[in-house]
């Protein structure tokens, strides 16, 4: 559907660096990154604003690099919306199909289907500046996808919403992709929105795709220290593989023993141990796990909902905890400790 070769292009202040990527027709595309990865040039890129110095844009096998926008076939939401404030809903949705000179039954036809699919036949008459974070997304939603776009682009369309607003409108994205059918590509550096929404996500760091991969295999199965400690995972252990059995390996980390699986790495080779906290399981046994250490509980910190328990094994640990799981295990700074965690939850890289 879309492919992008070796894509380069420099700003004054700024670089895209040998970005290949292909995304499948049909797919909820999400590209990932902190603040400044270079994710919206990326998408500027693709929908025309600029031109690249080096690389290729392919759409269903055309060439598009050097085509203007408007022949490009693309909906682009803008994270500010960017409606138009002189027009009224009805009239902004419209726009783009009067441009192509669709005739006025296509469009009425149109805009009472997506009105329909995005719930806000209620606002054809209103003036844009009157409408909520909410209804100005969908308004613009509507507007993007009325030209009937092969990809609709999303830059951070949640990122000026309320928390409540955003809980109800991604499982609302997610039902408009099912709808609709075509492609999205969406950026943004919420971890949240990309886990929801996404069937695929590229990593974006420093201006170029690092690592592409379902949602699993992006937080669980990083490739780099850099993407472990961006996706939250705060495990990441130095060792050295002292034992291996087929796919079986003993690391030696601080002098404590951990048994991992892979078959990539060789005896007195260093290696990274990667895994996240919710894989560590604390308490006095009955797992199946490999890996069993004592510890002592070095802090306890509450995030939201759950708790980061910090401990040291001699190599420190970090196990995300219910609040239930604190009091019926008593867990305390100082406090003894047993925890554990399967090989198979463990990611293996070069160190």
């Amino acid at each position: 559907m879309i492919r992008i070769e070796n894509l380069s292009n420099n700003w004054d202040t700024f670089t895209l660096n040998n970005i290949s990527l292909e995304i499948k027709e049909g797919e909820y595309f999400v590209i990932l990154g902190p603040t400044g990865a270079g994710k919206t040039l990326l998408l500027e890129l693709i929908v025309g604003l600029y031109i690249p110095n080096e690389g290729r844009i392919f759409i269903d096998e055309k060439d598009i690099t050097y085509e203007v926008p408007e022949k490009r076939n693309l909906g682009f939401l803008y994270q500010d919306y960017s409606l138009f404030p002189h027009l009224s809903v009805r009239k902004n949705i419209e726009y783009g199909m009067k441009l192509r000179n669709i005739s006025k039954n296509e469009i009425d036809s149109k805009i009472k289907e997506l009105s329909n699919i995005l719930k806000i036949e209620h606002l054809m008459h209103r003036d844009t500046t009157t409408l909520s974070g909410g209804e100005q997304q969908k308004v613009a939603l509507a507007r993007a996808l009325a030209i009937n776009p092969k990809v609709l682009l999303l830059d951070e369309p949640f990122s000026a919403l309320d928390e409540n607003t955003k809980s109800k409108l991604i499982p609302e994205m997610k039902d408009l992709h099912r709808k609709e059918g075509i492609t999205f590509i969406h950026v943004t550096h919420s971890q949240e929105e990309a886990i929801l929404l996404a069937d695929r996500i590229g990593i974006m760091m420093d201006g170029t795709v690092v690592q592409v991969g379902n949602p699993d295999e992006i937080f669980y199965k990083p490739i780099s220290k850099e993407i472990a400690k961006f996706v939250k995972i705060e495990n990441i252990w130095e060792g050295k593989v002292i034992k291996k059995n087929e796919k079986e390996l003993i690391v030696d980390v601080n002098g404590k023993q951990i048994v991992a699986l892979s078959d990539h790495f060789k005896v007195g080779q260093g290696v990274r141990l990667i895994i996240r906290p919710e894989d560590i399981i604390l308490g006095k046994g009955n797992t199946s796990a490999r890996n069993e250490f004592k510890g002592k509980v070095i802090s306890v910190i509450k995030h939201g909902f759950y708790h980061i328990v910090r401990i040291d094994c001699g190599f420190e640990v970090e196990a995300a905890v219910t609040k239930q799981s604190i009091e019926n295990l008593k867990i305390i700074e100082g406090k003894d400790i047993n925890i554990f965690f399967k090989a198979t939850a463990l990611q293996i890289i070069k160190r």
